[in-house]
């Protein structure tokens, strides 16, 4: 957290700032130009409205300008450069101290043309924008903009970048593209890789980025050069918001009602601290009897008893009914004159607390029974209760250097936390099929996420563009004192009846606390060299990653070592541990450490140069072709709770090779051809031979330190047409082959279901996707409010295992995590101020684990999700909005065969809120 004298001047400044709220001034007109072929910034170009006199600005480094002074009505904005033609854009609307936004492509002018003159509602927009990004693109490239989300129900990025074609979100947080695993796409902040705040995968939940912070979700699925190599599916950047063309301020509100979180009774868990702020109460820490123990090896009963009272004694979940979740926000933003310089700044923030719940629960472990088909081993039924906190802040400044250069600073952190209650019963064969149990489980968890970004971007001599960056970030991922308490439910031997639930004591499973600390930072520099000469544009640079990471998982279980009575156990278990079987010479509890846990940390250093060059071979044809040299060195050190300690020292140098050619057909239509290298290294957790798992029925994971990198060799193919502003037609098609992809498999085990990760021999993948964005004003002038989008990929795999693994899976079938196909469609109406956006959302079914033979594999059903959202004004600059998510209420469904793995129900959610703008 910030220092308080920090804290102070940072208010001091955002105080100074609010005046410029309020002050009545002349509008401005502010944008970018670019060059319609390549999509790149035109810097040093004259932007002019054309009025008396004359108001005029010239385009930074980045393209940008801002033109002030602008009174009020309609005008033309020409925008001139030297080897371009002048554009003239008329209808321009500017309102008394209002900001409009202006974004102008200038074509490159080879010979001597005449001005183009176009209308303000072609240039005009963030979805126009983005496909034009995408168009002049050298690689396969999709955007979510800013406009689109804010129509959309989305609250988080991980919402908001499932409409990107060929995506798919699990567990509301992690990134499938192309029907590939989580594991095949990398996500970044304002272009620098962020840390996973994970312990069991090296991926970045989504989910902890709120959709009030955001400018753009680009999802990059073409490797080039000037990108780091180690992606297949697609690299995500996150781009924080930009800075209002005028001094701005919003607000917004919102409350929300779950048809099954909201008003109900439910299970939830006690709080203790500032959670509300997700910050855990000290009462959650380990206790200093536990760490002072060791490994429990000289420990007397007398010890035992001790460290058994030490726990903080919290087991039960209370039935509550929570309120209706709210969600508030607010920015704050301009451009000011400080020391005769422009700045640029924007502070935001965001906060929401939501009460959640998953019904109709089931969790359930198969096994192969005598005649080799698939039976139940156990399984449990029951409810789950969270309390969710989702809080972030950002501030960005920056800066114009002259018109040949820009340095920004860019500051973003996220905070969320979940406290969990999750009540069950059921039954487990390996205890007795025939004695009910009664679970009790509760988990907290804090995550957070914190970048901090220095940048800077110069044209020197006209021609020459650089670029650099350095980025610190860090996350936190903490799961204080998670409790597991066990009762079962006998019957009298004499009268057969049911007797009342007592602890099941006498396992080392009747009674677990875990506690779970991650913690990772990095540190990246990167800078670029680039060139323009006659039309063609060479390209150099070099990236440095020092990544390292903490993570400690250690669990704990007590049992009762037979002096309690069956009254004793049938207590409540904050009866049973609250202190009066823990005085001195008592010797009731057992306590000791579970062979599921351990620690393991790891050093990642990263560096990478490459060079690409973008060849205009003919005046419609580009070619681009490049390497990127990766040198990667991994030193991983697990420490297991149970074994002796293991180092892995996985080390690669590779060279990634891509080349690219873009068509333009006409105008408006492009074709795209790639071929490229990448690749996939082992995440921490994966080499780390560190078990972990949950009781009565959970998977334990368990690390392979012997685990190779994979190579990916990838081809595309996609054709593009842009009838007009904020219109798309695509098709495309892809084809992908791994060589040693890492796999999720079960190994063979008479017990618990043991996971681990294994190289496989081979994999492909290849699918075609297509893409539509069009306004239905072709069909009738009434339609013309309506535009209609929707974007479907077909996807097959094969994977080859091969002959290494102790327990076989089926040698070929799908990868694990692929579907067979994804689709989103929707419509939005937008017409008067008014706004109305249906959305519909499925993938298909999905292997989530390859199973052991001869059990068939765990297959995530389809879910069919339907959202809508509709913003209206109310007046003096006041919009509300309504949303309805998760229309369908499908459920969440594994299955392995016929039988039921895990299944549940979120409920929908309906929302209402308003936001003030200034």
């Amino acid at each position: 957290m910030p220092s308080r004298s920090l804290r102070t001047a940072l208010a001091v400044f955002l105080l100074a700032l609010l005046p410029g709220i309020a002050a009545a001034q002349a509008g401005r007109i502010g944008g970018r130009v670019v060059d319609a072929a390549t999509g790149q910034p035109v810097a040093g170009a004259r932007v002019a409205v054309v009025v008396q006199p004359v108001r005029s600005a010239v385009t930074g480094v980045d393209g940008t300008f801002v033109i002030r002074g602008v009174p009020s009505g309609t005008y033309s904005v020409a925008a001139s450069h030297i080897g371009h033609a002048t554009k003239t854009v008329t209808g321009v609307q500017v309102g008394a101290g209002a900001a409009v936004t202006l974004d102008i492509s200038l074509a490159a002018q080879a010979v001597s043309l005449g001005g183009i003159t176009v209308t303000a509602a072609r240039e005009r927009g963030s979805v126009a924008r983005a496909l034009d990004e995408q168009r002049t693109a050298v690689g396969v490239v999709n955007s979510v903009t800013s406009e689109q989300i804010a129509r959309s129900p989305d609250s988080d990025a991980a919402q908001a970048v499932q409409r990107v074609s060929g995506v798919t979100v699990q567990d509301g947080k992690y990134v499938f593209v192309r029907g590939l695993g989580e594991r095949y796409t990398t996500t970044s902040l304002n272009g620098a890789r962020i840390p996973s705040p994970e312990p069991e995968r090296k991926v970045v939940p989504l989910d902890l980025f709120p959709a009030g912070l955001l400018q753009s979700i680009t999802t990059s699925k073409t490797f080039t050069p000037d990108q780091p190599g180690d992606f297949s599916g697609a690299q995500v950047n996150i781009r924080t918001r930009e800075f209002p063309a005028r001094s701005a301020f919003t607000f917004s509100f919102s409350s929300a009602y779950n048809t099954v979180g909201t008003a109900r009774t439910l299970p939830f868990a006690p709080s203790a601290g500032n959670e509300w702020l997700a910050f855990g109460g000290r009462s959650r820490d380990v206790p200093f009897m536990v760490r002072g123990a060791g490994s429990f090896a000289n420990l007397t009963r007398d010890d035992m008893t001790r460290i058994a009272g030490s726990f903080r004694n919290s087991w039960s979940a209370r039935p509550a009914s929570e309120l209706p979740n709210l969600s508030t926000g607010f920015s704050l933003g301009g451009t000011r004159g400080i020391l005769g310089r422009d700045v640029g700044y924007l502070a935001s923030g965001t906060y929401t607390r939501a009460a959640e719940a998953s019904e109709e629960q089931i969790r359930a472990t198969v096994i192969a029974g005598q005649d080799a088909r698939p039976q139940i081993e156990s399984q449990f039924a029951g409810t789950t209760g969270r309390t969710s906190v989702l809080w972030g802040g950002l501030f960005n400044l920056s800066t114009k250097l002259g018109t040949a250069g820009r340095a920004s600073l860019n500051n973003s952190y996220n905070r969320g936390a979940d406290n969990e209650a999750r009540r069950e019963s059921g039954f487990t064969e390996r205890i007795n099929a025939n004695l009910p149990l009664d679970i009790e489980r509760l988990r907290y968890v804090e995550r957070s996420v914190r970048s901090n970004q220095l940048s800077g971007e110069y044209l020197v001599a006209g021609r020459n563009r650089i670029d650099w960056s350095l980025t610190s970030s860090g996350v936190e991922r903490v799961e204080p004192d998670r409790s597991e308490i066990v009762y079962a439910r006998e019957r009298d031997p004499a009268t057969g009846a049911e007797l009342a639930p007592a602890w099941f004591g006498g396992s080392n499973e009747g009674a677990v606390r875990t506690f779970s600390d991650l913690r990772e930072t990095s540190l990246e520099g990167a800078a670029n060299f680039q060139r323009e000469i006659r039309g063609h544009r060479v390209k150099l640079g070099g990236l440095y990653r020092a990544t390292d990471r903490e993570a400690d998982n250690h669990a704990y279980s007590i049992s009762a070592l037979g002096t309690l009575t069956r009254a004793q156990r049938e207590a409540r278990p904050e009866e049973i541990f609250d202190g009066r079987y823990t005085t001195p010479g008592s010797r009731v509890f057992n306590v000791t450490p579970l062979g599921a846990g351990g620690s393991y940390d790891a050093e990642d250093r990263l560096a990478s140069g490459y060079g690409m060059v973008e060849l205009a071979l003919m005046e419609n044809v580009r070619f681009m072709g490049g390497a990127r040299l990766e040198r990667s060195e991994v030193v991983l050190n697990a420490a297991p709770t149970s074994g002796a300690a293991v180092t892995s020292r996985p080390r690669y140098t590779d060279v990634l090779p891509s080349a690219a050619l873009n068509v333009a057909l006409t105008d408006v239509q492009k074709l795209r051809f790639s071929l490229t290298r990448t690749l996939s290294r082992p995440e921490y957790r994966e080499l780390a031979p560190v078990l972990y798992r949950e009781v009565l029925g959970g998977e334990s994971v368990r690390g392979n330190p012997e685990l190779r990198r994979a190579l990916i060799d990838n081809a595309d193919a996609r054709w593009e047409w842009y009838p007009g502003s904020g219109q798309l037609l695509s098709f495309g098609v892809f084809a992908k082959r791994f060589h040693d992809p890492i796999e999720r498999v079960y190994l063979a085990t008479s017990g618990t279901p043991v996971v681990t990760f294994v190289n496989a021999r081979q994999a492909t993948n290849y699918g075609l996707e297509t893409e539509l964005r069009t306004d239905l004003g072709m069909m009738s002038e009434r339609l013309e409010p309506l535009t209609v989008f929707a974007n479907a990929t077909l996807m097959r795999s094969r994977i080859e295992i091969g002959d290494s693994l102790s327990s076989k899976t089926s040698d070929r079938r799908p990868m694990v995590g692929q579907s067979p196909y994804v689709l989103n469609t929707g419509v939005t109406y937008a017409g008067g101020g008014t706004s109305a956006t249906l959305l519909f959302n499925v993938a298909g079914r999905r292997i989530v684990s390859a199973a052991e033979a001869p059990l068939p594999d765990v297959y995530e059903l389809p879910r069919h999700v339907l959202d809508l959202s509709v913003r209206f004004p109310v007046g003096r600059g006041v919009e509300a909005k309504v949303d309805a998510r998760n229309l369908l209420d499908e459920p969440y469904e594994v299955r392995q065969g016929d039988l039921v793995r895990e299944y549940h129900r979120i409920g929908r959610t309906l929302s209402v809120g308003a936001t003030l703008k200034r």
